[in-house]
C-alpha cells in the first residue's frame, strides 16, 4: 500500500495526515504543540505520534508552514546586501535592509535603457558588504519590461562573492519597482533559513527510510517542488489559510465553497471557486511590507481559539492579544492550577487589557536586548513560574509599569496567560483537552467582576465568537459592506436573515461548538467535514499544481524611417506602430498585432508547461485555460495594451472518491455552485 503524508506547521498546532493514495482515505492523523521558533521539532513529533508502517511506506511528502511569515514579522531574517537600479524614490522610513545602493541604470515603460548601469558600482558594493551579508537582492526600474540590468548585476556579484542574488523581475512581473524590491530583499533575507528547515525535513525524512518526493505549499494554495520552494520562499508566506481553504475543499469534495478556519490567533476566512482559489487583486502585505506576491484573497479577524478574553466596567473583550489558555498553562506549568485559585484579585479600578484576575505572565526563551530601566526593572521581576500584575505588585514593591509590561510583551520576551474561549469551551464542556477545573476557576473569577453566572459568560464568549464568524464571512463575500451593515444583517431584525448560496465549511479544532450559533445567524449549508481539526495539513498535501503567467502586449509608435517603413508608408505617414511583447527574458518588438498575440500565447503556454514538467506533471495531467483581456482607446483600433494569461492547472496526484456524499447533499451542492458561479462572475 503506497500513502502520502501532509503537515502543517501552525502557530499553535503542528498537524499531520497519512493518507492513501489508492482512493484518497485519510487513515491517521495528529495534533501536537508547535515547536517555537524552530517548527522542525514539532514536525518530528507530529511524524512520531503516526503508526511507523504507514510512515515507512509514504512516497509524497507535503508541508506548509508559518516560518517565512514568522521570520518577516519577526525580523528574524539574515542580512541582505540590496541593490537599486534605476531613480528609486525611499520613504521617508527608510528602506528596511541595513546594507543598500542606489546605481544608475534602468529602462523605461517600454523597456528601452533609461540610462546604463554603473557596474564599477555594483561591483564596489559588492565588495564592501560581500562579509556582512548572507544573500544579495537586485531591483531594476522596469524589469519587468527588460530584466537586463538585473540579471548583469546578478552575474557581477555571483562572479565575485558566490551568495545567492535574487532578481525582482524573477518574483514578479508585475509594474511597482520599489514593491517589487521589498518582495526581493524579503525573498533573500528567507534564503538561508529556507535551506535549513527544508535540508532538516529531507534528513529527518530519509533517517525514517522513507523514499518520498517532498513538496511545499504556497500561498495561493498551490504546490511547488523543494527546488522552486528553496529559490522563492516568500511565495510561502500565508500558507497556512491557503491549506485551510483546500483542505476544506478536498474534505468536502465541493469544488466550489467558503471556508471559514478558527485558529489560535485568528479567523481566516476564503473562498475556492472551480477547484481554484480565489486571489487578491494586491500582492501580500506581511509585516507592514506590501509585496508582489499573490496570496489568497482572505479575510481576517483577531478572533481565536487563544484570544484573550478580559473585563472591565462589567464589560468583556476578545482579543486582540493571543495568550496561552488557562487550561493549557495548568498542564504545562507544575503548581499554576493553586496559583490561580489562591491569587489576589487586583482592583476593579485597575482593570484593563494587561490587568486582570485571571492574567499571568511568565518569561520566554528569548533574550533580552535593548531594554529601558523600567522594562528591564519588570522583566528581572517576571521568572520561569507565571507571576500575576498583583504578584509582580508585592515582588517591586510599586506598581508595575503596564507600558513596560505591554512592551515585553510586544518584544516576545513576555509570554502572556490568560482567560480565553478555549477556556469558555472547557466549562460549557464542548471541548476537552486540557485541564477543565482551570478553565473553571477563571470563569469563575471573570464572572463575578461581572455579576453574572460562569455559564452566562462562557455562553456569551461562545456566541460572540460564533457572531465574529459569522461577520468576517459577510464581509469577504459583500467586499465594503460597512461594519454597522453586517450588524444589523445579523441580528436577525424586520424578519430577515442573510442567505450564502454556496457551501460553508467550518475548520479548525473546537469549530463543533460554534456551528450551531452560526446557523442562527446565517442561512447557509454550513459543513463540519470529518477531520475538520487537522483540515491544514490535509490542504498541504492535496493542494493543486498551479501555475499562472501574464504577458503584456504594448502598442507604440515610432518616427517613420527608411529602415522600418516602405516607400508608400514614407510618403502618407509619421510614424509606424510596432507591438513591444514584455516576456522575462526581455522585450520582443512585432511590426503587427496578430504576430504579438501569438508569440506572447505560445510563450506563457511554454512557461507554465515547463514549470508544470519541473513539478512532476505530463502533459495529458496538465489542463490549460488561455485569457486574452483587451484595453482599447477606440474601438475601431487594436488595443494599446493586451495581456495574455495563462493558467495551467494539474490534477491531483491523490485519488478521490467523489461518490462518498450522498444525493440529497449532491443536489444542494450542486445548486449552491451554481449561484456562488453567478454571484462572482463579476469578479
Amino acid at each position: 500500500m503506497q500513502y502520502s503524508l501532509g503537515i502543517d506547521a501552525g502557530g499553535t498546532f503542528t498537524d499531520a495526515v497519512i493518507v492513501q493514495d489508492s482512493d484518497g482515505t485519510i487513515v491517521e492523523s495528529t495534533k501536537v504543540l508547535t515547536t517555537y521558533p524552530d517548527p522542525i521539532g514539532g514536525i518530528k513529533k507530529a511524524i512520531d505520534e503516526l503508526d511507523p508502517e504507514c510512515v515507512k511506506d509514504v512516497k509524497l511528502v507535503s508541508v506548509s508552514t508559518t516560518l517565512s511569515t514568522n521570520t518577516i514579522l519577526e525580523d528574524t531574517g539574515f542580512p541582505v546586501g540590496v541593490v537599486l537600479v534605476g531613480d528609486y524614490v525611499i520613504p521617508e522610513e527608510g528602506f528596511p535592509a541595513k546594507y543598500y545602493v542606489r546605481l544608475n541604470g534602468g529602462h523605461t515603460s517600454n523597456g528601452e535603457e533609461a540610462a546604463p548601469l554603473d557596474e564599477e558600482g555594483v561591483r564596489r558594493f559588492a565588495r564592501e558588504t560581500r562579509d556582512q551579508v548572507a544573500a544579495f537582492a537586485v531591483s531594476s526600474f522596469f524589469s519587468n519590461r527588460n530584466s537586463e540590468h538585473e540579471l548583469r548585476v546578478k552575474q557581477i556579484i555571483k562572479e565575485l562573492t558566490g551568495l545567492p542574488v535574487v532578481c525582482g523581475h524573477e518574483l514578479s512581473q508585475e509594474v511597482g519597482a520599489y514593491d517589487r524590491s521589498i518582495t526581493a530583499y524579503l525573498n533573500a533575507q528567507l534564503l538561508p533559513i529556507t535551506h535549513r528547515f527544508i535540508k532538516s525535513i529531507m534528513q529527518d525524512i530519509n533517517s525514517r527510510g522513507i523514499g518520498a518526493n517532498l513538496l511545499m505549499l504556497k500561498c495561493d494554495g498551490s504546490v511547488v517542488s523543494m527546488e522552486e520552494a528553496l529559490e522563492k520562499p516568500i511565495e510561502s508566506i500565508f500558507s497556512g489559510p491557503a491549506a485551510s481553504l483546500v483542505g476544506a475543499a478536498y474534505l468536502t469534495k465541493y469544488d466550489t465553497c467558503a471556508m471559514v478556519d478558527v485558529g489560535g490567533t485568528s479567523t481566516d476566512v476564503a473562498l475556492i471557486k472551480n477547484g481554484i482559489p480565489e486571489l487578491s487583486n494586491q500582492g501580500a502585505v506581511v509585516g507592514g511590507w506590501k509585496t508582489m506576491v499573490k496570496a489568497i484573497r482572505m479575510e481576517t479577524s483577531a478572533t481565536g481559539g487563544d484570544s484573550h478574553v478580559w473585563t472591565e466596567d462589567k464589560k468583556f473583550y476578545i482579543g486582540p492579544r493571543r495568550v496561552i489558555p488557562l487550561c493549557r498553562a495548568a498542564e504545562e506549568y507544575t503548581g499554576f492550577l493553586n496559583k490561580l485559585k489562591e491569587s489576589k484579585n487586583p482592583s476593579r479600578k485597575l482593570l484593563c487589557e494587561n490587568i486582570q484576575p485571571t492574567k499571568f505572565f511568565v518569561r520566554t526563551g528569548f533574550a533580552p536586548m535593548d531594554l529601558s530601566a523600567t522594562e528591564e526593572e519588570v522583566y528581572d521581576a517576571i521568572q520561569s513560574m507565571p507571576i500575576s500584575y498583583t504578584e509582580l505588585f508585592q515582588r517591586l514593591k510599586k506598581q508595575p509599569s503596564v507600558r513596560a509590561l505591554d512592551n515585553l510583551i510586544q518584544k516576545r520576551l513576555v509570554q502572556a496567560i490568560g482567560f480565553t474561549p478555549t477556556d469558555a469551551l472547557h466549562v460549557l464542556g464542548d471541548f476537552r483537552r486540557w485541564d477543565v477545573e482551570a478553565s473553571v476557576v477563571g470563569a469563575e473569577k471573570l464572572a463575578k467582576f461581572m455579576s453574572i453566572p460562569k455559564e452566562e459568560l462562557c455562553s456569551n464568549v461562545k456566541r460572540k465568537v460564533a457572531w465574529n464568524m459569522a461577520s468576517d464571512l459577510v464581509s469577504y463575500l459583500v467586499e465594503g459592506i460597512p461594519a454597522p451593515v453586517i450588524e444589523k444583517m445579523l441580528s436577525g431584525e424586520n424578519f430577515t436573515r442573510f442567505k450564502v448560496e454556496t457551501p460553508v465549511v467550518l475548520l479548525g479544532g473546537p469549530v463543533v461548538a460554534f456551528k450551531e450559533e452560526m446557523e442562527k445567524l446565517i442561512d447557509a449549508n454550513i459543513m463540519l467535514p470529518e477531520h475538520s481539526s487537522v483540515g491544514n495539513a490535509v490542504g498541504a498535501l492535496v493542494g493543486k499544481g498551479i501555475k499562472r503567467t501574464e504577458i503584456l502586449i504594448k502598442r507604440d509608435f515610432a518616427p517613420i524611417t527608411g529602415e522600418n517603413a516602405t516607400d508608400e508608408e514614407l510618403k502618407n505617414a509619421k510614424e509606424v506602430v510596432r507591438y513591444f511583447v514584455f516576456v522575462p527574458e526581455g522585450r520582443q518588438m512585432f511590426p503587427e498585432y496578430i504576430e504579438a498575440v501569438d508569440f506572447a500565447t505560445k510563450t506563457a503556454k511554454q512557461i507554465v508547461m515547463d514549470y508544470m514538467k519541473s513539478a512532476g506533471y505530463s502533459a495529458n495531467e496538465v489542463e490549460i485555460k488561455t485569457t486574452k483581456k483587451e484595453f482599447s482607446i477606440r474601438e475601431s483600433e487594436e488595443p494599446v495594451e493586451t495581456k495574455i494569461i495563462v493558467v495551467g492547472v494539474g490534477t491531483s496526484k491523490i485519488v478521490v472518491e467523489k461518490d462518498v456524499i450522498p444525493d440529497y447533499m449532491r443536489k444542494k451542492a450542486t445548486s449552491s455552485r451554481r449561484a456562488a458561479e453567478h454571484s462572482y462572475s463579476g469578479k
